[in-house]
């Protein structure tokens, strides 16, 4: 029989040291012949990414030795950081941000040269016997790092080739089968990749340098995703010109396949891929609906797509050859895993899971999918998860305290997935809501524009109404309600809880306090950015401090503690330590926990640790209840 105990008071099974182990984050599966590649972020390993192998014959081993840690910092967020042929690996290197060549049997050797010079989405050219990437040069003395697409020498033994340069951005270069054409996607100031972008095809000469190219397709307005070449030469790509994120072929002028569903998603790293050509009359995509994803296979003969039936709800990173195809596949009770799929027969191999353990489904929460009126009658999405303990039971009457997650980007989204960190929370007795608010990806770009000039309003009016509609609903105790988020989503959460009077608690996770700081302080990827979130700055230098949590510190309705990264790039703690300084000169009560070693998105096992412990230790006094787990204490001042 179940006890009966208070909300967050549950003792769970899902432990700290469970959520370590099931926290390896799988991505970037390759194909190199018969044998797969993937990517492997290890928080026991203090956030190191490994390269993984399996063989043909399913032998599965480590490529990256250990003191290497495959990870770029191109835009600070990275993604390409490795590519493979015939089983040499290159790889970027985090701590020298050198390129690395790594032969069967032997250590990795350099083959860019020191400094600050980076590099992302690589891809191999066996004919020319070259590497091409984007680069991000942060030595040139100019203002801003300069970025281009180049030609490296896969043995370092001659000088890189720039192939595109002139422009701000540049990203997914994919080079034609017959090896005579390189298409990329560029774009500038101040627009990010899903705002508007374009698709340029270049022709190579013998070295691998460009004799001459031209815009395509694309423009400051349209969203291009993903070129990829055929094997007969036509260019396919996604693109958001009928307000969905469809397929297209370059010279037809109509979507492959017309749905009110995205095929691709926001451009946040570099090597996500969406859909693959199995042959010249078939691809293999990914779409999206109700914030789930779906996979299909498109008959570009007939324009019909048939579905393929997975157990799974949460789909990406999609890499097909021959007959078969790999993915990166999870669902709310299904741990993310490398699968492989027979196109031919159908079956299924699961290559790696990220965690081995078992946990029985009555300690697991099932997503359901809401909607629900904001401002404006208009209709917001979110993920609800009710409390979901076998072993306990909440007195007759009592409501749930409930948290409301806000995620980062804020061009992003959340999906049903296998998330332990989520199920932490609710195994404890908390009602949790995963927000997509109005900006979020995966309901078209209408959806996405509504944050155009109105970010700290729009996402602060859903997150508090979907609060609202779970409180009316039963569902939550509208006295215990937290919200909580990371950077962008940390954003909200700040003004959230200043310039509103709603929620009795709050987590902020590296978030942006001070949008004039950051405004001048950020990393180029985003340093424009908020021209389109907010308003042309300095110009509308007014609307950035009116949506500055800091201004509005002595508003602070609740407590609030606040987690920092000290060697953040993109929020620097300069953000957390101004809203400190205010709290402490009114003596509102906070915490605030900084960790050395720590950039934008925390990877270390011991922080993690910590935030997590920190944070139920945090909720358990504002709400007065005792968790179960034995925890080490936090201060909060001034409370």
């Amino acid at each position: 029989m179940a006890k009966v105990a208070p909300y967050g008071s549950w003792a769970s099974p899902i432990s700290i040291d469970l959520l370590l182990k099931g926290n390896t984050v799988l991505e970037m599966p390759r194909w190199d012949g018969a044998d797969l590649y993937w990517l492997e972020r290890r928080p026991l390993e203090g956030g190191r990414q490994v390269v993984v192998r399996r063989s043909e014959g399913g032998e599965t081993g480590d490529v990256t030795p250990a003191g290497f840690n495959a990870r770029t910092r191109v835009h600070e967020y990275g993604g390409g950081q490795y590519a493979v042929s015939a089983a040499t690996v290159w790889f970027a290197n985090f701590s020298d941000q050198r390129v690395y060549r790594q032969d069967p049997g032997s250590g990795p050797k350099p083959i860019t040269p020191g400094g600050d010079i980076r590099h992302a989405d690589l891809l191999v050219d066996d004919r020319r016997k070259r590497i091409f990437a984007v680069r991000e040069d942060h030595d040139t003395g100019a203002r801003e790092a300069v970025n281009t697409i180049v030609a490296l020498d896969a043995d370092g033994k001659r000088d890189a080739i720039v192939v595109a340069s002139g422009q701000d951005f540049y990203s997914s270069p994919r080079l034609s089968a017959d090896g005579s054409r390189l298409a990329w996607l560029t774009w500038n100031h101040p627009n990010m990749p899903w705002q508007g972008c374009e698709l340029w095809v270049g022709e190579l000469d013998e070295e691998g340098a460009v004799r001459s190219s031209q815009r395509v397709v694309g423009g400051p307005e349209e969203s291009i995703c993903q070129p990829e070449w055929s094997p007969d030469g036509e260019l396919y790509f996604v693109s958001d010109r009928s307000g969905w994120w469809n397929l297209y072929r370059l010279h037809d002028a109509e979507p492959l396949y017309p749905m009110a569903e995205d095929f691709a998603g926001p451009a946040w790293l570099f090597g996500f891929t969406y859909y693959g050509l199995i042959d010249a009359g078939h691809i293999l995509c990914l779409h999206w609906h109700a914030g789930t994803s779906k996979l299909g296979k498109l008959d570009l003969a007939t324009g019909t797509l048939t579905p393929i039936e997975l157990l799974y709800t949460d789909l990406g990173d999609i890499v097909v050859s021959g007959n078969r195809a790999v993915l990166i596949a999870a669902s709310p009770t299904l741990s993310q895993r490398v699968l492989v799929l027979d196109l031919g027969s159908g079956a299924q191999l699961v290559a790696k899971a990220s965690t081995e353990s078992h946990i029985d489904p009555g300690y697991f929460s099932i997503p359901r999918a809401i909607e629900f009126k904001t401002e404006s009658g208009l209709t917001a999405h979110a993920f609800h998860y009710a409390p979901k303990n076998r072993d306990f039971q909440a007195p007759a009457g009592m409501k749930p305290p409930l948290i409301v997650h806000v995620h980062g980007g804020p061009t992003s989204s959340v999906r049903p997935t296998f998330d332990l960190e989520l199920q932490y929370w609710t195994s404890r007795g908390f009602a949790y809501v995963d927000v997509n608010y109005g900006g979020s990806t995966g309901y078209g770009r209408a959806y996405r524009d509504r944050l155009k000039g109105t970010w700290g309003e729009v996402d602060v009016d859903d997150c508090i109404n979907a609060a609202r509609h779970l409180v009316k609903l039963g569902h939550a105790d509208p006295e215990h309600v937290a919200i909580t988020g990371g950077s962008a989503g940390g954003f909200t959460t700040l003004l959230a809880l200043t310039k509103r009077d709603f929620f009795r608690a709050g987590a902020s996770y590296f978030g942006v306090g001070d949008l004039v700081t950051f405004a001048v302080d950020t990393h180029k990827f985003e340093s424009r950015y908020l021209d389109w979130l907010v308003g042309p700055f300095p110009e509308r230098v007014d609307l950035y401090r009116e949506r500055s949590a800091v201004n509005y510190a002595g508003g602070l309705c609740c407590p609030i503690i606040l987690f920092q990264g000290l060697d953040d790039r993109v929020v620097p703690p300069s953000q957390a330590e101004e809203f400190v300084a205010a709290c402490e000169a009114k003596k509102l009560p906070y915490t605030y926990l900084a960790f050395e070693g720590e950039g934008h998105g925390f990877r270390k096992a011991e922080t993690i640790r910590r935030t997590f412990e920190a944070e139920l230790f945090f909720y358990s006094k504002i709400f007065g209840f005792v968790p179960a787990d034995d925890i080490e204490p936090v201060a909060i001042e001034n409370f």
